[in-house]
């Protein structure tokens, strides 16, 4: 049986490195700072999630990792089957696992220990998704040098213990205010499959500087999110994996929205990439910043009626609760959310609510060693 989480000294030290940091970057430092402490480790990788497609998103630490291997890491993530992989770990009842634990003592069956551990003299790794809400908000990957112990179920439990308080730190990054004005037009571009810019127009890449900065082409890391989306798209298109190719990312001064397809040539073999960048629309965001304010299911489905301008009543009766009922479900919402009002409820939901662009001073991409 495993031990109850949340009074652990564990717990309690990650909750410290993840109380009232100064921004996405600080949150990740601290948190891997204190993680380490309680589970060694040697490199990892840390990365917030669009947690309605789990694809990589902001804010994003990585440490002790070689650049070179970043695209084969997110390549072979999305276009290839492996074990632990993100996806499966995401809607897994048991959300963590180690490298060697789940090869029976043989990592060179995965393919990713193959390519992207191995040559870098990492033995084991642990991954996990960070769930809060019934929602993946984030995900770790830890990494072991070689002649170094394995993990261990305990250390795996213990990951498996503070990453809920992780989990709830990463949803509250989403709830910052933007600054700036807010470009309108959608942007296009063009990838080979491999993930290569082929083409692309002027608004494309004025959003891209606003995601990653105006060294965008150069920034692996920086571009992680649309990556993932394009290799999404690719391994759709390829029958290999299933869902939709779109992110929610946070851009210098709003949410854009990032899809992506594969287009077919004259012949109807598979053609490029195309990527679209637009302003993402309050449907696609509100739902999203509900969750992350942390709302009871109760409470989001009062939020929503709201914001579509019902009165109490009305709620009232589309729920088959008692108006006292909404009231005090609302004043919870209020608190929650910092507001007064209904119609500050609604700017607050529909604004754009964003960190830093990632390429200032407490930006939310790290790529690091120590």
């Amino acid at each position: 049986m495993r031990r109850s989480t949340g009074t652990s000294p564990a717990s309690a030290a990650v909750a410290s490195a993840a109380a009232n940091p100064a921004g996405a970057d600080q949150l990740l430092e601290s948190v891997s700072a204190a993680v380490r402490e309680l589970v060694p480790f040697d490199g990892s990788a840390w990365f917030g999630v669009d947690p309605a497609t789990v694809l990589p998103a902001a804010p994003i630490r990585i440490e002790n990792v070689a650049h070179e291997f970043c695209a084969v890491h997110w390549q072979r993530e999305i276009r290839e089957q492996d074990v632990l992989q993100y996806r499966d770990l995401a809607r897994s009842t048991v959300p963590a696992g180690s490298l060697l634990m789940t090869t029976d003592g043989r990592p060179a069956r995965s393919l990713r220990y193959r390519e992207f551990l191995a040559p870098q003299s990492y033995g084991d790794e642990m991954r996990a998704a960070l769930r809060v809400g019934g929602r993946t908000w984030g995900l770790i990957d830890l990494y072991r040098d070689n002649g170094r112990k394995a993990f261990s179920q305990k250390e795996i439990d213990t990951i498996r213990d503070v990453s809920p308080i992780i989990a709830t730190a990463l949803r509250s990054v989403l709830v910052r205010r933007h600054r700036g004005p807010v470009p309108a037009a959608t942007g296009t571009a063009l990838f080979d499959r491999d993930g290569h810019l082929l083409t692309y127009d002027e608004h494309a890449a004025t959003w891209f500087r606003q995601v990653a900065g105006e060294r965008w082409k150069d920034l692996t890391f920086a571009m992680t999110g649309v990556d993932g989306v394009l290799r999404h798209a690719v391994a759709v298109q390829d029958g290999r994996a299933a869902g939709a190719s779109v992110v929610r990312l946070r851009s210098r001064t709003t949410w854009v929205t990032v899809t992506a397809s594969v287009l077919a040539s004259g012949d109807g073999s598979p053609g490029p990439v195309a990527v679209s960048v637009t302003p993402s629309r309050p449907a696609e965001i509100a739902p999203l910043l509900i969750e992350a304010y942390g709302l009871t299911a109760r409470e989001q489905e009062i939020t929503r009626a709201v914001v579509r301008g019902l009165s109490n009543s009305q709620i009232a009766a589309t729920l088959h609760v008692s108006p006292h009922t909404v009231r005090d479900h609302l004043k919870a919402v209020f608190a929650k959310l910092g507001v007064r009002s209904r119609a500050e409820l609604s700017t607050t939901l529909y604004g754009d609510l964003y960190e830093p662009p990632l390429w200032e001073s407490g930006a939310p991409v790290t790529h690091t060693q120590y």
